[in-house]
């Protein structure tokens, strides 16, 4: 079960963070409670402590829900309502749904890659708001509402709920014409891993489960994105404003991931997580994917867990294989944690008094750093496979 694999990965993390050395502190993600027996005895989604968190998993085989939580919550959609933004734009192009070359490029780009430029000009064409009450009346949304006064051209501050979220993939996958479903759901089976504004948007679905899966993510409120193999620049887009002129929490870092999983798109999945301003995106991504591979997915392969360590030292590079004489691909933030998902014996690097031949593998940068830099007991860290 999804339930007790997220339990094993955090009682190695609490065994990591255990066993190290005294000079060195320990880093883990986010705690979360032991699994637990929803209604009907079925296990109970994990949410870490602090987090908000709106779930709804559809069956499309038999027509069911078999997750919901918090379903008609109101967040902010941030660039999840790029859905609503692509659909729009589909819609006034009927009835041969043909998107002209001069807008093609930026229409994939808004998807793949959830471009902000992209979507800041659909918006502006459409009428901004108007996009947003023209959907709702044609979909029959009901906890959809456009940005709250004040702030019109903050399309990221749409207010949506989970179980619309859950409609308006049930109208691409089963009412909207070939033209238009074809046109969305190539793009979000194709989601890049580094997105426009160099966040790296591969966490939640895409780490919970093997593929095939399609996603459209969103995230706000966690200002630079860190160096990864997507590079480290500063986000675009607007900055977030105060929450005291809406009706929804527009001060929270926001992260969501959503798309379908499994085989013909069988199983739609929506989470939608707040966590308190000042979150670590890694923290949020650790929650948010443990909330995802918690759930009951029909049809869905879980992905091999992995961890994120502490490290130490500054300048550490990551590299194309085990072995210092191999390119450099990135440099890990001093002090931050990286996610590990497996470890290999390489060439052997003498640092800080320690000698140690194993390196990590960092799926967030492509390439591998030396366990000498990770916060661990020992050469290997416990509880990561071998490459």
């Amino acid at each position: 079960m999804n339930v007790d694999v997220t339990h094993r990965l955090l009682v190695r993390i609490a065994a990591v963070a255990a066993c190290v050395l005294p000079i060195v502190a320990s880093s883990a993600g986010p705690a979360a409670a032991a699994p637990a027996l929803g209604p009907g005895g079925a296990p109970a989604i994990v949410v870490p402590a602090g987090v908000t968190a709106a779930v709804a998993v559809y069956d499309r085989s038999t027509g069911t829900f078999t997750e919901q939580r918090d379903t008609a919550l109101q967040v902010r959609a941030a660039s999840v309502v790029k859905l609503l933004i692509a659909l729009d734009y589909l819609w006034n192009l009927g009835p041969d749904y043909t998107v002209p070359a001069a807008d093609r490029t930026r229409f994939d780009a808004m998807l793949r890659g959830s471009d902000d430029a992209a979507a800041s000009a659909f918006w502006s064409r459409g009428g901004g708001a108007a996009i947003v009450t023209r959907m709702v009346g044609r979909l029959g949304l009901v906890n959809t509402a456009p940005p709250p006064a004040g702030y019109p051209g903050y399309w990221g501050y749409v207010a949506l709920s989970a179980a619309d979220t859950v409609t308006i993939y049930r109208y691409i996958l089963d009412s909207a014409p070939a033209r238009v479903r074809t046109l969305i759901m190539d793009n979000l089976r194709a989601a890049t891993r580094c997105a426009s504004d160099r966040y790296e948007q591969y966490f939640g679905i895409p780490e919970a489960f093997t593929k095939p899966w399609a996603i459209k993510q969103g995230w706000s409120g966690f200002g630079t994105p860190p160096p990864t193999v997507c590079g480290a620049v500063a986000a675009a887009g607007a900055a977030d404003a105060s929450a005291s002129a809406a009706a929804i929490d527009l001060t929270s870092g926001a992260l969501h991931s959503t798309g379908t999983v499994g085989a013909g798109d069988r199983a739609i999945v929506v989470v939608f997580t707040l966590h308190p301003a000042g979150t670590s995106l890694v923290t949020a991504r650790n929650a948010l994917t443990a909330v995802t591979r918690s759930l009951r997915v029909p049809g869905a392969a879980a992905a091999a867990p992995s961890l994120w360590v502490g490290t130490w030292g500054s300048g550490v590079r990551v590299r194309t294989g085990p072995d210092t004489a191999t390119a450099p691909v990135g440099t890990v933030p001093t002090g931050g944690d990286v996610r590990v998902d497996c470890q290999r014996r390489g060439a052997e690097v003498v640092a800080g008094g320690y000698r140690n031949d194993w390196w990590a593998h960092l799926p967030e940068f492509g390439g591998y750093m030396t366990n000498i830099y990770v916060r661990t007991p020992g050469n290997t860290i416990p509880g990561v496979p071998e490459c």
